[in-house]
């Protein structure tokens, strides 16, 4: 299975303005485990191979402007593993992942690490609220998450991002090789 990411993707944390993120580009290869069934396939993404964009003035912006050049986030996934429902389109999708935030060589900031279940489902919570969408025919999908963001102990970076905090993603993705 082959797991593509593209544009029309968005992250948020706290009450800042949501990013908005071109994420062309990203995806990697999900093996399809023996565990699967009628019902749903098991699939594990190997992290080493898993490619996200990172943001920068290339792929993202903020209010419609580009974030500053020499400003970027990177996403390096620690576990990426879940279930795709073939009945209704469910997809779920465990993610682990350190996001770091750099300023050229300035600057570079302790990781923000991120646990969450992206779903294809609805997303609720006191700060965010967010809509993802079942598998369709083409293999489109919207995948959203929330995860609790702890301190990372940098007192300027967890003060700024009011740690601990809430987080959103918004996924924009299309699945193929999964029948």
């Amino acid at each position: 299975m082959h797991l593509k990411s593209l544009n029309g993707c968005k992250l948020s944390i706290s009450n800042y303005p949501t990013f908005s993120y071109n994420a062309i580009g990203g995806g990697g290869e999900g093996i399809i485990q023996n565990d699967s069934t009628d019902e749903f396939l098991s699939i594990v993404f190997n992290t080493s191979n898993f490619s996200i964009p990172p943001l920068n003035w290339k792929t993202a912006k903020i209010l419609g402007i580009p974030i500053l050049p020499g400003l970027e986030i990177t996403i390096k996934p620690k576990k990426l593993l879940g279930r795709l429902y073939l009945d209704n389109g469910l997809f779920l999708l465990d993610f682990h992942a350190d996001f770091n935030f750099t300023i050229g060589n300035i600057f570079k900031a302790p990781d923000l690490v991120v646990d969450t279940v992206l779903t294809t489902n609805k997303v609720q919570t006191s700060n965010f609220n967010a809509q993802g969408m079942h598998l369709q025919k083409n293999g489109m999908v919207i995948l959203v998450g929330s995860a609790i963001i702890q301190p990372t102990g940098n007192f300027l970076l967890d003060t700024f991002l009011k740690l601990p905090n809430e987080a959103l993603a918004e996924l924009h993705c299309q699945l193929s090789g999964y029948t």
